[in-house]
């Protein structure tokens, strides 16, 4: 009797390591077997990881059959309630949100992986503030570059990124007037060149200068870093009562000097309009500009008060301009 009782108990203990082992997903034959080459005087083999994910394919995106409608939110730019919130207003849900990040901040893995989840490429403006671009360019933040690389080509969502916007102008540390061209395409370079070692390719390179228009003695070739590096050319430019305000006028003049020396797409990454009568008037002639422009992937409309009160949020006249737009099947589509 006790040896029965014996192996009934040990028949239980049995099935219940079993059981244990499939519910906690362990390989139990690979543990025994391990044990056994271990018994035979031989290390145990490394298991081996599964490798990553190719990195997503942006080719797709860089020159989509419809056109970018894009927004740059305050506060969180990737909080659902505040896109939910954008669509509901201008009839069409953005699948481009723009997040700012300074050179010293880590990937905002949180928000990326958010912005796709809704349908929109994240679209990271790359600020260094402190940092010299030559430095840069020297290699005295490679760890921190391929931290940054590292992170996204790890969350592996489709990302565009523009560095160092504006530079063909005086107002940030990293223009014009304080660095040379030469330091700004090294720096540039330099960054890709880290991206790609880490295997990043899930970026869209975006160049971006100001409009020309208020810097006109300032040539955008030099500070070109070249088709090899770029896959979009962006463009910042505002509509106000002091400057150009019809597309062909704020636009056209950038547009132009730029393909002198590169073919490749344009994307308006950053526009506005002042408030005032024109408003609405200009919010449809950058819609209507945008959507008759063969060479234009879309736009990004900068809905925040910062220089100006740029955003639309309260203007019933500019927001029915925006939704009128943003009615056409040239605009939207979701990234995927």
């Amino acid at each position: 009797m006790r040896t029965k009782h014996l192996i009934i108990g040990a028949v239980m203990v049995s099935l219940a390591v079993v059981e244990f082992g499939i519910a906690r997903g362990i390989d139990l034959n690979a543990s025994s077997a391990a044990d056994a080459h271990s018994r035979s005087g031989a290390a145990a083999a490394p298991r081996a990881s599964a490798p990553p994910p190719p990195a997503y394919d942006v080719a797709h995106l860089i020159k989509p059959s419809k056109k970018y409608f894009g927004v740059s939110l305050s506060g969180d730019p990737t909080d659902h309630g505040s896109v939910a919130d954008y669509t509901e207003m201008a009839g069409k849900a953005p699948n481009v949100l723009t997040i700012f990040e300074s050179f010293d901040d880590e990937f905002a893995a949180s928000q990326a992986r958010d912005a796709y989840r809704q349908g929109a490429i994240p679209m990271i403006r790359w600020e260094p503030f402190t940092p010299r671009l030559k430095d840069i360019a020297a290699g005295r933040y490679d760890e921190y570059i391929t931290r940054f690389a590292t992170s996204i080509r790890t969350v592996n969502v489709p990302t565009a990124l523009t560095f160092a916007h504006e530079m063909n102008g005086g107002w940030y540390s990293w223009g014009a007037t304080r660095n040379k061209a030469s330091d700004y395409v090294a720096a540039w370079r330099h960054l890709h060149g880290l991206f790609e070692k880490a295997g990043a390719t899930n970026v869209i390179w975006t160049w971006t200068p100001n409009v020309i228009n208020p810097v006109p003695s300032v040539k955008l070739a030099p500070l070109y870093p070249g088709d090899k590096y770029v896959d979009w050319i962006g463009i910042d430019g505002y509509f106000t009562h002091r400057g150009r305000n019809s597309y062909d006028g704020l636009f056209g003049p950038t547009k132009e000097q730029v393909r002198d020396f590169t073919g490749k797409p344009f994307l308006i990454v950053e526009t506005g309009a002042e408030p005032g009568s024109g408003r609405p008037g200009w919010i449809e002639n950058l819609v209507e500009g945008v959507e008759d422009d063969d060479d234009m992937l879309g736009f990004v409309y900068f809905n925040q008060n910062g220089s100006a009160k740029w955003k639309i949020d309260k203007d019933a006249a500019a927001i029915s301009a925006l939704r009128d737009g943003g009615d056409s099947d040239a605009y939207g589509f979701t990234v995927r």
